[in-house]
């Protein structure tokens, strides 16, 4: 299968997939949009994605986006390893991690964002203000939604999706300067970085990062 991600290195949202990518052994070219200089705006990238966002997942001859169903997507279509656990209970526990996440603190804080709020007078010191206050009160309710888990991830011994969701927003804490000093996440982030999926997805490793 042919499998084509539209990215861009330093989107959390894209490195959410291209974690769930690799763990699942699943290879896939690169197509590469520097957020910083507009270019998921082109025409021909927002006739396969109307909202102009990264990721997109080029698959079986469709396009799929948001990287939550891309990665739903993946975990019904390549089941193993499973990213969700079998009980019903564990699975909507985890997919609230993920959401609080993807839906609470990333989109407040994103490229996107802080570009409307420079637009509308901020100046960056304010626009960095507000990314650390989103990002460190989502952390800090993160990290009470765990607080009873014990395994070296978010729900034991399994990888899952909460994982996925927390380690590129804790990347994205530092780059704001917020704070990230909460032991089991910390704790979390040095055991999956050290999975080799979670390695060949960060930023750095990508076709398109930044050298500098």
């Amino acid at each position: 299968m042919d499998l084509v991600l539209h990215t861009y290195w330093r989107s959390s949202a894209a490195w959410r997939v291209r974690t769930a990518l690799a763990l699942k052994g699943l290879p896939w070219e690169a197509a590469p949009h520097d957020l910083r200089t507009n270019e998921q705006t082109a025409p021909d990238y927002v006739a396969r994605n109307p909202q102009g966002l990264v990721p997109a997942l080029e698959v079986e001859g469709a396009v799929l986006t948001q990287s939550l169903a891309i990665i739903e997507y993946l975990e019904e279509r390549f089941p193993e390893p499973a990213l969700l656990p079998a009980d019903p209970l564990e699975r909507a526990r985890v997919r609230a991690f993920a959401l609080a996440i993807a839906c609470d603190i990333h989109p407040v804080q994103n490229l996107r964002v802080l570009r409307m709020l420079r637009a509308r007078g901020l100046d960056q010191a304010a626009v960095d203000a507000w990314a650390r206050e989103v990002i460190e009160g989502g952390l800090e309710a993160c990290s009470r939604l765990i607080a009873d888990r014990s395994g070296p991830f978010c729900f034991g011994d399994m990888i899952t999706l909460a994982d996925i969701t927390l380690i590129p927003q804790l990347a994205n804490a530092r780059r704001f300067g917020a704070r990230t000093d909460y032991p089991r996440l910390e704790a979390i982030e040095a055991a999956a970085l050290a999975h080799p999926a979670f390695a060949s997805a960060r930023p750095a490793a990508q076709v398109d990062a930044d050298p500098a």
